[in-house]
């Protein structure tokens, strides 16, 4: 709430003034008893014209600190300055050493001409002494010693000592130079024993007067250094908590790091086959869920090693086969004279040949499916268009021989998803060629496309011998072949339905194949993708 009536009442022995507030609460207080009269009449021109419109809350705050403490200061000394005129001239040293002893300042009174004409310690007992340092106890010592420590840490202003000047005039202090009529100067320094002497001057409005007032502000040093035990002493608790929550850190975090990061250290090291990464099943927190992830992470790396390892094993042995083929094919050419003999082993090696380099080519595709399928841009792609282009180019180039294919043709748009094209085409070219392979002549292999629960269906159906249930995953495996006995060798390497199931799956999508809806024989491959609405979603 702000001030907004200050009023005074009483005569020279007593005066009582009465704060009114915004809202209409009151307060009283009592001025000084000497001289009230003279006090109110300054409390009203230097006071309460400062006092009006500040919030009440904030005068409780402003003997608290140094700054405050050289407000009150410069207000007792504009207030001594204004009230000597109104002061008669037999009671101003009466008035000077009554106001210095209730105030425990020393006030200095200077002439229009700098001499000085009143000290209230001249009449009075001195309100303060400047204590000697060299001749205070040990333990004041080590105090002051610890107060220069903690001003050097938090960087305080470094005071400059408080010397009284070898003549006493007013143009030997530079408060009173510097200050004008109402508007006082001040300054904090040290007294010999760090404490704080703060000072102020100013000068009456006829400039009959000026007034200096110094005190020791002795509870200042005390107040900054009970602030600072209790400071240091949160210190030294905040230190313990610290400690002790390291320690705990320690055993909950610090260790089970430890151990994930040698573990990490052994799989990169190549170790990985013989590393067993820490699950901490019974931590629900990050630490826990970091350890089930890399723990995730190396059986997916180990269960890859394997894998690069079975399948460069497959691509040896498959390679190792024609290679033996050609080798003795050519051999055998060197020691045979019969042309004839001769030109069939060397259509035994050219077919050796192009069957490596079919194989070649397949393990290639099959390698980098994953890595391109991961850095490949996704877009819309009709797959009913897709698979009626892949259909009129397989009839011009005469590639499907006496087998027909039906192609039920969806309506524009509603088989669309998200893919490469590239990649689609392979795979939808890749199960075409399997399903003409194991059709016998004449038969018809029947392609739909339908939309069903937010998916693309594929159907791929032929009227070959069928996939048995229990191979009907084993022939998503690399280089797992069960060709027809009608087919010539080698024209296949195993990895179309491997390389077929990796670009369905590197879609989100899945493969199966099972038994014709319909009931005849052969077998059906089902293919389902996300349609392009949901993929983007």
């Amino acid at each position: 709430m702000k001030i907004t009536k200050l009023e005074t009442m009483g005569n020279e022995f007593v005066t009582f003034t009465r704060i009114t507030t915004e809202d209409g609460a009151q307060g009283w207080g009592q001025l000084s008893t000497y001289n009230a009269d003279i006090t109110a009449e300054i409390f009203h021109r230097q006071v309460a014209r400062h006092a009006l419109g500040t919030h009440v809350e904030d005068m409780e705050d402003t003997l608290r600190l140094i700054a405050e403490r050289e407000d009150a200061a410069r207000l007792q000394a504009t207030f001594l300055a204004e009230s000597l005129s109104l002061v008669a001239p037999e009671k101003r040293a009466a008035y000077i050493y009554e106001f210095g002893q209730e105030h425990q300042s020393r006030i200095r009174v200077y002439a229009q001409n700098g001499a000085k004409i009143l000290d209230s310690f001249a009449g009075r007992p001195p309100t303060y002494v400047f204590r000697d340092p060299d001749k205070e106890p040990m333990r004041k010592v080590i105090a002051r010693g610890i107060d220069k420590m903690f001003d050097f840490l938090v960087g305080a202003a470094v005071l400059q000592p408080f010397a009284e000047p070898r003549i006493d005039t007013a143009d030997a202090w530079q408060h009173v130079i510097t200050s004008k009529p109402a508007d006082a100067a001040s300054s904090v320094a040290f007294a010999p024993d760090l404490t704080h002497v703060i000072s102020a001057g100013s000068r009456s409005r006829d400039g009959r007067f000026a007034v200096l007032t110094t005190s020791n502000e002795r509870d200042i040093r005390l107040f900054v250094r009970a602030e600072r035990f209790n400071v240091g002493m949160f210190f030294v608790i905040v230190l313990g908590i610290g400690i002790m929550l390291s320690v705990f850190l320690a055993r909950t975090i610090v260790r089970p790091l430890r151990h994930l990061s040698r573990a990490a250290v052994k799989v990169r090291l190549g170790r990985a086959q013989e590393v067993t990464v820490p699950r901490l099943p019974s931590r629900r927190d990050e630490i826990g869920m970091l350890a089930r992830a890399l723990s995730d992470m190396s059986i997916a790396l180990r269960q890859r090693i394997d894998a690069t390892e079975a399948f460069a094993a497959d691509v040896a042995h498959e390679i190792k086969n024609p290679l033996a083929s050609l080798r003795s094919a050519l051999d055998g050419a060197e020691r045979i004279q019969d042309p004839a003999l001769r030109k069939q082993l060397m259509d035994v090696a050219k077919a050796d040949v192009q069957r490596m380099d079919r194989l070649i080519s397949d393990i290639s595709d099959a390698s980098r499916v994953d890595s391109q399928l991961a850095k490949a841009k996704f877009e819309p792609i009709d797959l009913g268009d897709m698979i009626e282009q892949l259909l009129q180019a397989r009839e011009h180039r005469g590639s499907d021989k006496d087998v027909n294919i039906a192609f039920a043709r969806p309506r524009r748009t509603i088989a669309t998803v998200m893919g490469e094209d590239v990649r689609l085409e392979r795979m939808l070219t890749n199960l075409i060629d399997n399903a003409v392979s194991f059709s016998p002549p004449g038969a018809v292999v029947e392609i739909s496309a339908t939309l069903a629960d937010e998916e693309v269906i594929i159907r791929i159906s032929d009227e070959g011998p069928g996939v048995p249930p229990q191979e009907r995953e084993a022939i998503f495996r690399r280089f797992h072949s069960e060709r027809p006995p009608t087919e010539n060798f080698g024209k296949h390497s195993g990895l179309g339905l491997a390389i077929a199931r990796t670009i369905v799956e590197g879609h989100h999508g899945r493969i199966n194949v099972r038994d014709r809806v319909d009931g005849k024989g052969g077998a059906c491959f089902e293919i389902a993708l996300p349609c392009a609405a949901v993929a983007t979603r």
